[in-house]
């Protein structure tokens, strides 16, 4: 059995760490084996040495369809919380991995900006970071998501809920 690729995008703060953590647990519980790949962490664990221009961020995209395509063929669905600003970064994931599933994890900026714990968004404001997706940088929605929710309006447990549904079908 393959596991699922369940990708959410969206750009910084928009909640795709939260709802990844919320439902992997969600389908732990349902016993589906299940690891989160975080685009944070995984920057610092295998995407060293890589910057923000569009090819080092194809490059770590390519390195977390890697990892994600060797679990899910072991039957373990990964949950990939990564930003993944263009179309193309997306298109290619879609194109790796057997069983896909995107989801937008949509949030407007300023609500986005207004829950930025790391400081992040002021510093890009302030011109202290370049390439910042939203600010700097683009930010290319999805075109077709399989499912788009909406933070700034539901709670975790009903995106969750959400996505769940969509997967069980």
């Amino acid at each position: 059995m393959v596991g699922t690729a369940i990708w959410l995008t969206g750009i910084p703060s928009s909640g795709k760490t939260t709802t990844a953590l919320a439902l992997s647990a969600a389908l732990q519980e349902r016993g589906v084996k299940v690891e989160c790949l975080d685009g944070d962490e995984l920057r610092q664990m295998v995407g060293r040495g890589l910057g923000f221009s569009r090819e080092d961020r194809l490059e770590n995209i390519r390195r977390a369809v890697y990892i994600s395509k060797l679990l899910n063929r072991n039957g373990v669905t990964t949950i990939i919380s990564m930003i993944a600003p263009y179309l193309e970064m997306r298109d290619y994931a879609r194109a790796e991995l057997e069983s896909y599933v995107e989801v937008y994890v949509h949030c407007p900026l300023e609500d986005c900006v207004r829950r930025d714990v790391k400081g992040l968004y002021a510093k890009a404001i302030k011109g202290e970071i370049t390439a910042f997706t939203g600010i700097s940088d683009v930010y290319e929605p999805p075109v077709h998501p399989e499912i788009t929710i909406h933070t700034h309006i539901n709670s975790v447990e009903s995106n969750v809920s959400q996505i769940l549904e969509y997967l069980m079908k």
